[in-house]
């Protein structure tokens, strides 16, 4: 079950845990995804953030996904990805909450995998708010 993926310099252990095969030397592929996600957002939310002058000293996010694993496991009726993925970012900054607002929605209209997420139907909640 373990992927060792390799990219350069860098490597990124897959795994699943032991009820599913595999032993937990790391995250299983959706939680792979949803820390990608957390990645993607941060980095282009640094980029807009330049654009806007917007004072960003840093974010933290909590993404949880909601997945049917019957999909998986082969029932055609359900969809084997994501049904709903949640964004809490917690934003470090002097700036109002319409500012925030303004950097939540650019940020998400330029996010590769937010975007990708929007294009295959999941259901999108992100909410960001001064930490």
């Amino acid at each position: 079950m373990q992927t060792i993926a390799k990219s350069d310099q860098h490597t990124i252990t897959i795994d699943e845990p032991p009820v599913m095969g595999g032993e937990d030397t790391g995250p299983d592929p959706l939680t792979t995804f949803l820390c990608a996600l957390s990645g993607c957002e941060n980095v282009v939310a640094n980029v807009v953030a330049k654009e806007l002058k917007f004072d960003l000293q840093g974010i933290e996010f909590d993404i949880r996904g909601v997945v049917d694993r019957r999909g998986f496991m082969g029932d055609p009726n359900v969809k084997p990805y994501f049904e709903k993925v949640t964004i809490d970012a917690k934003v470090q900054t002097s700036e109002s909450e319409e500012r925030i607002a303004e950097l939540r929605r650019i940020t998400d209209s330029r996010c590769p995998l937010y975007t990708t997420l929007k294009a295959a139907g999941v259901e999108l909640e992100s909410k960001w708010s001064k930490a």
